[in-house]
């Protein structure tokens, strides 16, 4: 058995024929950074940083995002030379598999699960909180009952709310599922026009909001720390391991290459002009944000229009912000559902996965049932977990698949020095361990819930490989 969990893949892609029909090969740079964007900028903005200042680092929120970034970056730069060298589906599942082994593959396919499918179910429930909000404003109520999961985290323990399911958090799930069934076009022209709403909306905010700072909401500007994570540097750390949830998604460019025209050089293109773009966004908001109100007011489910409403004179522009969150949240779902179901195609095709998962439609050219299966997936964890268990658990399994990201262009170059790279890590021993160890920092900041989630879905992960995965994978059949 340990042989086969050592067993590596050999790092090239396979003929795009070579399994049925072939994924329809569409887009290009500017698309394969728009589908980055499309996943980057979503709840982390708009939703986590609010929670993120108000509970732990204040207006210091802005050094959190700097961190995450940082980290980021050093995984970026590793998902990019892999990109090049590898091109195909499958994310950093594929380049676990040529450089780890079919062991450390499941376990990093089994986490980017969470990457993708638990932060799109996040997502989805950072919609429902502006949803609701603009109904609101239009004199429209949803109860309660409706718009919340009937399960939440408190003090260490879950509890029943007393609500049934978030009604509007599986709507949009599953009205974005039909538009990733019908085709990768479709979906990428969407994402496309979603990504430029957005980014205008921000911007927006950023320009007008910035004439409204009151710069003695920035002071302190790294409050005492009050204990634990909660302020302080600690509080800051803790910022970064909940804001990098807002990072999540630029390699979801890497889920694309075998629908890229030319993946080996526009994938680098669009995975670190994306990050790029993003983090610089990021910063800009979260200083307007805290410098709007006062940090501890941020805690909220919509924190852009908690900022806004705070001054009267912008209440013209709460409406524009809610629809503009909405259309953001909205793309970053439908990034995540066209990233999911390749993973699962991709290892289906390994043997780890069962075949159904393999199948692409003859018409659409897309992975039709794993879309569904996905779709419904997210609908269903969206429905019934909160943002916060849903949010930390996706940070995790994140952190752990860009370590390894990390260790694979290690030792790539070592075993594989002539393998042609279009794209190359600067300075590869120094930036790769950098990257490990950013990874390994964020995770330290965790709290034991998270570690107890993890290792639940760890042991999960376990009793699927040994039931499926290993008795059904290609490499065992065919060595």
């Amino acid at each position: 058995m340990l042989q086969q969990l050592l067993a590596k893949k050999a790092p090239q892609a396979e003929p795009d024929d070579a399994h049925g029909p072939a994924l329809r090969r569409t887009l290009g740079p500017w698309g394969l950074t728009a589908l980055g964007i499309g996943a980057v900028i979503g709840g982390g903005i708009f939703v986590i940083t609010g929670v993120a200042a108000a509970e732990h680092a204040g207006p210091a929120i802005i050094l959190s995002f700097i961190l995450a970034a940082i980290c980021s970056t050093f995984t970026a730069l590793c998902y990019a030379e892999f990109a090049s060298m590898i091109p195909v589906s499958g994310s950093a599942y594929s380049y676990a598999y040529a450089t780890l082994g079919e062991g450390a593959a499941w376990f990093i396919g089994w986490n980017l699960i969470l990457e993708y499918g638990v932060s799109a179910s996040a997502v989805a429930v950072s919609w429902t909180g502006y949803f609701v909000s603009l109904l609101d404003h239009v004199g429209i109520h949803i109860p309660p009952a409706l718009t919340n999961a009937p399960v939440d985290w408190v003090d260490g323990h879950m509890v029943l709310t007393g609500a049934l399911f978030n009604a509007p958090a599986v709507g949009i799930t599953l009205a974005l599922t039909w538009v990733c069934y019908v085709g990768i076009r479709e979906s990428a022209g969407i994402n496309m026009a979603m990504v430029l709403l957005k980014t205008a909306l921000i911007i927006l905010v950023i320009v007008v909001g910035a004439s409204h700072i009151d710069t003695s909401n920035w002071h302190p500007f790294i409050p005492a720390n009050e204990g634990g994570d909660k302020y302080g540097w600690n509080g800051i750390l803790r910022g970064a391991s909940m804001v990098f949830f807002a990072y999540i998604g630029f390699e979801a460019t890497s889920t694309a290459a075998q629908e890229s025209k030319n993946p080996q050089r526009d994938m680098p293109i669009g995975t670190l002009a994306s990050l790029a773009i993003c983090t610089v966004l990021y910063i800009a908001m979260a200083a307007v944000l805290t410098g709007l109100v006062p940090f501890a007011q941020l805690g909220t489910s919509e924190p852009v229009v908690t900022a806004i409403s705070h001054h009267p004179e912008l209440g013209w522009l709460r409406g524009v912000v809610e629809v503009g969150a909405l259309i953001g949240l909205s793309s970053v779902v439908l990034v995540m559902i066209i990233a999911q179901p390749r993973i699962f195609m991709i290892m289906g095709r390994d043997g780890l996965m069962p075949k159904v998962f393999t199948t692409i439609h003859p018409k659409y050219r897309t992975p039709h049932i794993n879309t569904v299966i996905t779709g419904l997936g997210i609908a269903l964890l969206a429905a019934v977990f909160p943002l916060n268990v849903l949010g930390d658990l996706t940070s995790m399994g994140t952190l752990v698949a860009f370590s390894a990201v990390c260790a694979g262009v290690m030792i790539l170059r070592k075993t594989a020095p002539d393998l042609p790279r279009t794209f190359r890590v600067p300075w590869a021993p120094v930036t790769c361990v950098l990257g490990i160890l950013s990874c390994i920092g964020l995770l330290w900041s965790m709290g034991i819930r998270n570690w107890v989630l993890m290792g639940v879905w760890t042991a999960l992960g376990v009793v699927m490989y040994l039931v499926y995965g290993y008795r059904n994978s290609k490499l065992k059949r065919h060595p």
